[in-house]
């Protein structure tokens, strides 16, 4: 493994069968803002820390990047903290499937500075990161002791980072998920309601796309959702709330569909709507881009708007939930507005599941106001205003949307916390003084 690329492209497997025989179960790469280089904990892993350094697209002076291998089931953990400048990093844990390192290292960069723009795009006191997890191959990943094994351990790994990375759920996690984080650290969200916690986030944050949605047709002139078309791509945890509310809103006919059978006949079973028409397809199936429908809506997986899908887009506005929705955001974006689809960015869209989360310490209220605003059309950092406001200045700048999006949040997510400020940074110096990599588990 002396070269870059041997390392950064072998299997997930692969690459903890090389991290055992190196005697490395935990390691970090960390950015040194002074020197403007990638530090490894392990000078084994030095190429990985170069190919960061020399990457232009995904990574971005990310502070820590965190990683531990599960000391049962053979599962590769990671925690990648992109800025703490307005507070703890935050975000959910990823469960997925990675074909690669580089596929595991890149979506984890995208996902956590996704965050950092999402949560100050919000106004959210609270930096970005994220945690992924790579799902094993060689055991049952849906086994509940398995699963609870994981988890748990994942909860240790979170509270050994010492609050620079709050944890909570997304792809792939559910609440039971969450509970077991729970048991082990208290730097967590989406702690169950039993618990004390808000639960599962996917409600909330399908009512933030619909507002992106209600703000793009309306700055279009296409007045409300009433007797539109949408398609939804992802009929999961956000994905099936979303067609819910869709129908509230009187829309004339949804076109849906998911690679899981379950996810697709649960909801027909619980809407028998004759206006839905919900399919399951294969894996790599994309059709669903071609209907001729109103507004697109990718509530799947990432890097689904690129140069072989972007083409078939028959929809006047794209509006979604799905994380990294642009496989290149510098390319995609532009090709959007070439060929003039209206684009919500999905951290604008897709934030209420954070909203939900981000502040569980401090109690409940009946219609919470802090929560509601962000809904409403009179707040500055609502959904409805920041996308109107990202949609008229792209106008005028002639310049893409997510481009847009990008530089408000950019200037917001450097804004230090008014009470703790760079915390999070001072954070992660001590876990590198402290050599938190060589500490006993």
């Amino acid at each position: 493994m002396s070269s870059t690329k041997s390392l950064i492209d072998i299997g997930i497997q692969e690459f903890i069968r090389f991290l055992r025989n190196e005697d490395i179960s935990r390691f970090y790469f960390v950015y040194n803002p002074v020197e403007k280089k990638v530090i490894s904990s392990h000078h084994q892993l030095q190429p990985l820390a170069d190919f960061f350094q020399s990457d232009k697209r995904d990574f971005m002076e990310h502070e820590g990047m965190f990683f531990q291998v599960t000391n049962e089931h053979n599962t590769l953990q990671g925690a990648f903290v992109h800025r703490t400048c307005r507070g703890q990093a935050a975000g959910g844990v990823r469960y997925w499937h990675y074909d690669t390192v580089e596929a595991f290292m890149r979506d984890g960069m995208r996902l956590g500075k996704g965050m950092t723009r999402k949560n100050a795009l919000a106004g959210l006191w609270w930096g970005g990161g994220k945690g992924v997890m790579a799902r094993n191959p060689e055991i049952a990943s849906d086994d509940p002791d398995i699963r609870a094994s994981v988890y748990t351990e994942y909860g240790e790994f979170i509270s050994s980072l010492r609050g620079c990375y709050v944890t909570a759920e997304d792809v792939g996690t559910c609440v039971k998920d969450m509970e077991r984080v729970f048991s082990r650290t208290r730097f967590t969200t989406c702690i169950p309601e039993s618990w004390g916690g808000s639960g599962n986030p996917s409600e909330p944050t399908a009512r933030g796309v619909v507002s992106g949605m209600e703000a793009a047709l309306d700055y279009l002139g296409m007045g409300g959702l009433s007797g539109k078309t949408v398609a939804v791509q992802g009929m999961g945890n956000v994905g099936g709330p979303l067609i819910e509310f869709l129908f509230e809103k009187d829309v004339a006919r949804v076109v849906a569909c998911d690679i899981n059978p379950k996810f697709v006949e649960k909801l027909w079973d619980q809407l028998r709507n004759e206006n839905l028409d919900a399919r399951i397809v294969e894996k790599d199936d994309i059709s669903i881009l071609s209907e001729p429908v109103d507004i697109f809506s990718p509530n799947a997986t990432g890097a689904v708007l690129n140069p072989q899908t972007i083409p078939l887009l028959k929809a006047r506005i794209v509006c979604g939930a799905a994380n990294n929705q642009l496989e290149d955001p510098q390319r995609d974006d532009q090709a959007l507005m070439d060929m003039g689809l209206l684009y919500v960015p999905d951290f604008l869209a897709n934030r209420m599941g954070i909203v939900n989360a981000a502040n569980e310490q401090y109690g409940y209220v009946n219609n919470d106001p802090l929560f509601e605003r962000h809904l409403n059309r009179e707040w500055k950092h609502s959904i409805w205003q920041t996308t109107l406001r990202v949609l008229h200045e792209s106008r005028e700048k002639k310049v893409p949307t997510a481009k847009i999006a990008m530089r408000l949040a950019d200037v917001l997510a450097k804004d230090k916390h008014p009470i703790f400020g760079h915390r999070g940074l001072l954070i992660i110096q001590s876990l590198v003084e402290d050599a938190w990599h060589e500490q006993v588990r």
